[in-house]
């Protein structure tokens, strides 16, 4: 594995290209990208793709990557140029892309900005709450989760963030009914430490879950926008976006194995089936 670092307007973003291991034939190179994840989460899923080129970043302001323009927010629009400049640096388009949860809010914005750049995205459960039925609801849960971590800290919000994100269905009066959540039921701190710059919980996660994608400019770019979701992710909240979105696109959203997080290495601490979310992978790439 080789790392880089490419300057781009505000930021030092870094990257790995993994070579291919065993030939990487006619296949184009391979690009992972999450929000808020770093690069090192997609280490299970590129194991288990030895035939491709495999290349992965860190999002401004994340892990290695730092940024200077004196924000703290990750907006899909500027996170999609940092995407195209090592897109453009690789010299090696259009490339391939699989991109997860804020990640795919990211690609979207990227194919829509610039077409050429990806032959088929796999998108998998984007997090966009304005698609549904009961977009209000679900941005109402949302700024619910956003106000726990603000009050009590990083347990309650993720308490608060877990209890949503596993509620079947639409938002309705039961779901605001509930009673807050304990975060030692999901084995997290009680204690408040005090920070407040959780890229997941705090504001800085609410550019991503407030975009709006472009339909007409997806479905006239030439590339294949591939809608993944989860199989167990039926009727969650972002299995609930994946199908919205596909369905603005005229498509169905194709089921991958295991959850939202179901590249995860089996021995992390939200474990999924990588070696079968892989196999998945490579049959969606290569059907293009």
């Amino acid at each position: 594995m080789e790392t880089r670092t490419i300057s781009t307007p505000g930021a030092e973003v870094v990257y790995d290209v993994q070579e291919a291991q065993t030939g990487a034939g006619d296949h184009p190179p391979l690009v992972m990208i999450g929000q808020p994840m770093d690069a090192s989460g997609f280490r299970a899923l590129a194991s288990y793709l030895p035939d491709r080129v495999v290349v992965t970043y860190d999002p401004r302001g994340l892990g290695r990557s730092t940024r200077s323009d004196g924000e703290v927010t990750n907006t899909p629009t500027i996170q999609a140029e940092d995407v195209h400049a090592i897109i453009e640096a690789l010299g090696a388009g259009p490339v391939d892309l699989f991109a997860s949860s804020g990640g795919a809010v990211t690609a979207l914005a990227l194919v829509a900005a610039h077409p050429d750049d990806v032959r088929t995205l796999v998108a998998h459960e984007p997090p966009l709450p304005g698609v549904l039925p009961d977009a209000a609801a679900a941005e109402r849960g949302l700024a619910a989760v956003h106000a726990a971590y603000d009050e009590r800290g990083f347990g309650a919000g993720m308490a608060a963030f877990i209890m949503m994100t596993s509620w079947r269905g639409e938002f309705t009066d039961d779901y605001f009914a509930l009673p807050a959540p304990d975060p030692a039921m999901f084995g997290m701190p009680a204690a408040d430490d005090g920070s407040r710059d959780d890229p997941l919980l705090s504001e800085r996660s609410v550019a991503i879950t407030e975009y709006r994608p472009d339909i007409d400019a997806l479905t006239a770019a030439p590339t294949r926008v591939v809608i993944a979701v989860g199989e167990e992710s039926e009727g969650l909240f972002t299995g609930r976006t994946s199908a919205a979105v596909a369905g603005l696109l005229g498509t169905e959203p194709v089921v991958f194995p295991s959850h939202h997080g179901g590249f995860a290495a089996e021995d992390s601490g939200y474990p999924g089936k990588p070696r079968e979310f892989a196999a998945r992978l490579r049959e969606v790439l290569d059907a293009s």
